[in-house]
Order: C-alpha cells, then structure tokens, then sequence
C-alpha cells in the first residue's frame, strides 16, 4: 500500500530524514511516535505528497508519486488520500455540509452527488442535525468529526492524521480514536497517524518509533508482512449513526459514470 525507500529530507543544512525504508500494508492502522524534532510529520508530509524528498522513492497505492507531475499529483492527492490534522482546518464561512463537500466538488462531482455522499458520512458519524451549522457553532469533537467526514468524502485508500486527537478531551479523544478502528474495520482503509498519544500508539497495529531522522524501531508482527491482515483482532465497531454507502458500490458507480479521471503510473 504505502512503500519508502532510502527517503531522506533536509532543510537548509539540517537533515531530518536520514535514509528511511519502510513498507505499509493495506488495512492497517500505524502509528508514528517519536519526540518533537524526529522528522514525523515531515514523513508524512512526504507520503502525502505534500512535501518531496531530497532522495528516494515513494509509492502510495500502486503508484509512483515522486514521478507524476502537478497536475497529475494533485488529482492523485485529492482522490486516494485523506487528511485530518490536529486543527480541523474547517473553512469558518461554511456548514459542516459545504466544508465536507469541498474535495468532492474539486474532484469534479456536482452538487447534488457530493451533498448526498456528506450527508452519509454525517449520518455515519451521528451529526446529521449539525449539518447546517458552522463550524464556531460546533463543539471540538464534533468539529474534529466534520474533519474526518471530509478526509472520507471522495472514498480515499489512505487516511493520514497528524496529531488529530491533540487539541480534544479525553472523552472526544477516546471516540476519535475507536472511530479510525471502525473505519479500517468497514471499509479496509489504511491510517497512518503522528502522534505524541501513548494509549492510541497502543493501539494501534504498528508503532513506528523515530528519532533524530531514522527509523529505531518498529513492532511489526510477522502477520503484518502479509497484505490481507487477520481478522482475529477486529474490533466491534460503535455505531456513530446510519453506516454509508459501500465504498466498493460507490466506486463502481463513479467508474461508470465517468466521474472520476483514472490515473496511470508513469512509464
């Protein structure tokens, strides 16, 4: 699913990415820590696309990312990857409707299609009465909510979370945390999250320790070199509302009403 090699990053004269190898399978849900400084979310700025490395390759669900061009990589980001940080970076003048429907309308889908698809999340996540309220009208939790309803909205393979529990109580942490479980659960995704959390690095199926720019540990189980992980450790996942369309019969209907440009690998 998400595959580094030989990646290093520097700033000016400082190198805060010294040579990281690392392979993450699909459906799993990994945690990064490390202390401040380590190069975490500069990691996973990179897998994100957000950010390149100085050396390396990179590849993000079966594609090459550190070769696609800006056009191509923007399409890539918007459709495969999703992000929730540690703010929920919600765009203040709108709903919590219209904010989850922005990737969607970037992603080409009209109106109609997009509001649909954020009233399924909303009802997914137990917050179909607050659709139509602001974002100052909204409590932490349920702003951090909204964030991962609009990492959800255009079905990505990825989600990547940098600190997105760090600005909540410990109750609106705790069901921010169960909710990330649930979703791999449902629908197969893979979460990455940075986190300074010691009971969610816990967690989670890897903890990824690095410092000072290399990786020094990682938990890995032998299990989790396979691609289809067990099922022994699912969890029963909360019901946050009304469960949305599957992802698989979404994409099948996207396919086929050419809303959603395809994306090759380079040559």
């Amino acid at each position: 699913m998400i595959q580094l090699t030989n990646i290093t990053k520097s700033f000016g004269t400082l190198q805060v990415l010294k040579g990281i190898d690392l392979h993450i399978n699909k459906g799993e849900v990994v945690s990064i820590v490390g202390p401040s400084g380590a190069g975490k979310t500069t990691l996973l700025q990179i897998m994100g696309t957000l950010d390149t490395p100085d050396t390396g390759t990179v590849i993000v669900d079966g594609i090459e990312i550190t070769k696609l061009k800006d056009k191509k990589l923007a399409q890539f980001r918007n459709l495969r990857l999703g992000f929730v940080f540690q703010f929920h970076q919600l765009l203040p003048e709108f709903t919590a409707l219209e904010n989850i429907c922005i990737p969607a309308l970037i992603a080409g889908k009209n109106k109609k299609q997009a509001e649909a698809r954020a009233m399924e999340l909303l009802n997914f996540l137990g917050l179909a009465e607050r659709a139509k309220h602001k974002p100052a009208e909204l409590s932490g939790g349920e702003k951090q909510r909204v964030a991962v309803a609009r990492a959800l909205i255009n079905n990505p393979a990825i989600i990547l979370a940098d600190e997105p529990s760090g600005s909540l109580d410990t109750k609106n942490k705790a069901e921010l945390h169960q909710l990330f479980f649930d979703l791999r659960d449902k629908f197969g995704q893979t979460f990455v999250i940075v986190t300074h959390d010691e009971e969610l690095s816990q967690l989670t199926d890897r903890t990824i320790h690095i410092k000072d720019g290399i990786i020094q540990y990682d938990n890995a189980q032998p299990a989790a070199n396979n691609e289809q992980l067990s099922a022994d450790n699912a969890q029963q996942p909360t019901d946050y509302g009304q469960q949305p369309a599957d992802l698989s019969q979404q994409a099948e209907k996207n396919a086929a009403t050419g809303q959603e440009e395809s994306i090759e690998s380079p040559a």
